[in-house]
């Protein structure tokens, strides 16, 4: 885990980006991530908790039906993800929260979602672990995130990325979720990777409960 002076430090980090964010992302879903936000969150039912929001652009993708509850560690992020949900006119419980220490109870919802952005939590591994915590037996968790290149000199250039973005503001580009995922004993049912592997998106079942 980060000292508490670099997590405030990587919060203000965020906070001073969230005016720049939409444009930045919006690159990349036009040219690297392509229809991923459909795709994960149209698979979405039920009672959905969504970790680290952002600026919310996830909002537009939700089935009507869901009853959508989501958190993030920025609150400059967060306040233009309440007003996105204000002006798509939808109701949501929106709040501020850290992924590393989820603030629900076991067995909660029917679906989790993350999406590019446990390549610049801290912890990612222990994110997961509440993401799972938290997730019903029999629930689906829907990933997606730029990855670990397939090829190797991808690799290359990703680890000397890194170099920058790590100290930065804790941006990882080889991290492989999936592999904690399945360490779970959750079951991998949609797997897609692309962009020279860079780009990957899961869905996986939490297994129901023997009895």
């Amino acid at each position: 885990m980060v000292s508490k002076e670099r997590s405030e430090r990587l919060r203000r980090y965020w906070d001073k980006h969230a005016r720049s964010y939409d444009k930045e992302m919006g690159f990349f879903d036009r040219h690297l991530f392509g229809d991923t936000r459909a795709w994960i969150c149209s698979q979405a039912v039920g009672e959905v908790l969504e970790v680290a929001i952002g600026t919310g652009l996830n909002l537009p993708h939700y089935p009507k039906d869901v009853r959508l509850t989501a958190i993030e560690w920025s609150p400059a992020m967060l306040g233009r993800a309440r007003q996105r949900a204000a002006n798509l006119g939808l109701q949501a419980d929106l709040r501020e929260g850290d992924a590393h220490a989820l603030d629900f109870a076991d067995d909660s919802f029917d679906t989790v979602v993350c999406t590019f952005s446990l390549c610049s939590i801290a912890d990612h591994r222990r994110a997961l672990t509440e993401m799972v915590r938290v997730l019903r037996p029999g629930g689906l968790l829907l990933l997606a995130d730029h990855v670990a290149a397939s090829a190797w000199p991808a690799r290359a250039v990703q680890r000397l990325l890194e170099l920058v973005t790590v100290p930065l503001g804790e941006e990882h580009f080889r991290r492989r979720p999936i592999t904690h995922v399945r360490e779970h004993g959750l079951t991998i049912e949609r797997h897609d990777r692309f962009k020279l592997g860079i780009v990957e998106r899961l869905t996986a079942r939490k297994p129901t409960r023997a009895g």
